[in-house]
This record gives structure tokens, sequence and C-alpha cells, in this order.
């Protein structure tokens, strides 16, 4: 770390973020001869050249080896400024920072937010979404939300929510399809994945013995978010979690072709924190808010079923 030149790894993250020199100089507000003498710097110091001359024209040009380390810089440093912004705001005891997955953040969390403003308009909520688990030293927040099967070595793991599988699609696309009604009336349509392992279409074949189903065909999306859009445009069909699904299907965007049919998945969602993190009642108070959120947003044939 002692050898790292931070001052001119910052200076080419800025120049890899905004194209040029000059708006870089721009960005970090200082000249662009500093940012030019930096880069200078930087190639020396790595033994090879990071950016491109080309005569004539405007924007920069990269070598392999400045796009490696431009993306790798530019990530951390956006890490950091991420991990930096959290502390900080937890130095305000009314500041509480949740952090959760993309899907999980747009399509349930953040459909709530007025309601918890209303019932806390004392503490002061920030979301922060990344979809890796980071070590439990390096959370970085008052709590984290995550999908999968805890609990996780290192972190204080609470089972939050459970969830359930169906398969949802559009009502064009369901019309398109000759109105299937039945797990085996999917076989021959496009199957939409999540690559999420925990939401994956072979468990819904094996609960529904629905043999005739390709589950190795069909295009995958890296977010539920993203796979449930997928569907609602009639690309396909997709297996939804419900807690992520409920609003669209409440709305008719979406519309579940097997009706009450599903996989229940227990302990879906999980609150962790870190062991080292204090006790302090904003916290506590959000934790009690999800619970009862959770407790109120699965219908009468899904809660309890196994």
């Amino acid at each position: 770390m002692k050898d790292l030149l931070l001052n001119a790894l910052r200076a080419f993250a800025a120049v890899y973020e905004t194209g040029g020199v000059r708006p870089a100089a721009r960005t970090l507000e200082v000249t662009h001869s500093a940012i030019s003498r930096h880069l200078r710097e930087l190639e020396a110091w790595v033994g090879v050249a990071l950016v491109e001359k080309r005569e004539g024209a405007r924007a920069i040009a990269f070598t392999p080896q400045g796009e490696a380390l431009g993306r790798a810089a530019l990530a951390g440093l956006r890490e950091l400024e991420t991990a930096v912004a959290a502390v900080r705001e937890s130095r305000r005891g009314n500041a509480v920072t949740i952090s959760t997955t993309p899907s999980f953040a747009a399509r349930w969390l953040l459909p709530r937010l007025a309601v918890f403003e209303q019932a806390y308009p004392w503490i002061e909520l920030s979301i922060l979404v990344d979809q890796t688990l980071a070590d439990a030293a390096d959370l970085g927040a008052g709590l984290a939300i995550r999908m999968g099967r805890g609990p996780w070595p290192g972190l204080v793991c609470e089972p939050f929510m459970d969830d359930a599988l169906y398969p949802v699609m559009s009502p064009a696309y369901w019309e398109q399809a000759s109105r299937p009604h039945k797990p085996e009336d999917l076989a021959g349509l496009r199957l939409l994945h999540d690559r999420d392992p925990n939401a994956s279409w072979a468990a819904w074949q094996r609960r529904h013995k629905a043999a005739k189903l390709n589950v190795r065909a069909g295009p995958r999306f890296t977010s539920s978010d993203l796979v449930l859009r997928a569907a609602a445009q009639g690309l396909g069909v997709a297996l939804a979690r419900h807690r992520l699904a409920a609003e669209d299907v409440a709305s008719g965007t979406l519309m579940r072709p097997c009706g009450e049919l599903h996989v229940p998945v227990p302990d879906a969602y999980w609150i962790l924190r870190a062991e080292t993190a204090p006790a302090r009642a904003a916290v506590a108070a959000v934790i009690d808010w999800l619970r009862s959120q959770a407790a109120s947003a699965l219908p009468p044939t899904i809660v309890g079923e196994t």
C-alpha cells in the first residue's frame, strides 16, 4: 500500500471516467497540466503505456493495460467513496443506512419508504445497493438485507422474510401463448431465467412435476428486477419472487398463468449486522418496522404453506 501512487491513480480514474485530460481536470478542479503530469508519472511507475497517442483525435484512447487499470481504479475509488459516506452518516444517531441488492431496493424497499418516513420522521434512512456481501468488518452500514441461505459467518444474522416462487408473464404473451394455465402448458414457451440460484426454474419443475419444461433454455438476467421487466415486455415467462413481483401482479402488468401454484421459499431474506456494531435505537426501530412490513405482505394462500 505504501508504494501506491494514490494521487496519480485518482487522476487516472478521472481520465478513464470522463474520457479526457481536460474534463478530468474540471472534475477534480485542478489544472490539465497536473493531470498530464500524473499520467506520465503513473505510466513510468507501472512500466507500460496506459493511453494511446492518436494524432488529430480529441478523445483519449486506452491501451488494454490502461483499460484494465482504469476500470479497477474507478471501481475501487467508488467503493471507497461509498464506504466513507456510510461511515460519515453513522456519526449521527438518527441516521441509518441499509445495504441491500438493487432488485430488493427498487421493488420492495423503495415503495415503502414514504410509509416509513411518516412513522419515523426522526430517522434519516439511506439505501446502499450492492449485489455482493462484504466481509463483516466492511459491512459499512447499520444493517444489510440479503437474499439467500444464511447464516453467514462473522455477522449477526436473523431470518427476515419467507418468499414464494411462481411463473409470471404479460397478459399479451399469455393470450399469444393460447392462455396456458397448468405447469405442463409452459412447455415450449420461452423461459426467462434469474441468475439467482435460489429462484431457478428447476425448483418449479421438481415441485410441480413439469418434466417437459426445458429449464436450460432461455435468456439469463443478472437481477430479479431485470427478469421481471423482461416478462412485462412480453419476452417470455419468468419465475418470480412473490415479494418482488406482487405489485406488478396486483396492477395487472404481470399475471400468474398457473393460479395459486407456487414454490415456498422459507427464510428467503435475512437481516445482517456486524458483530461489533453498537446497539442503536434508530437501527432497532428500522428493524421493527421492516418486520412489521414483512408480516403484512404475503397473501393467505402463501403464508404458512410448506
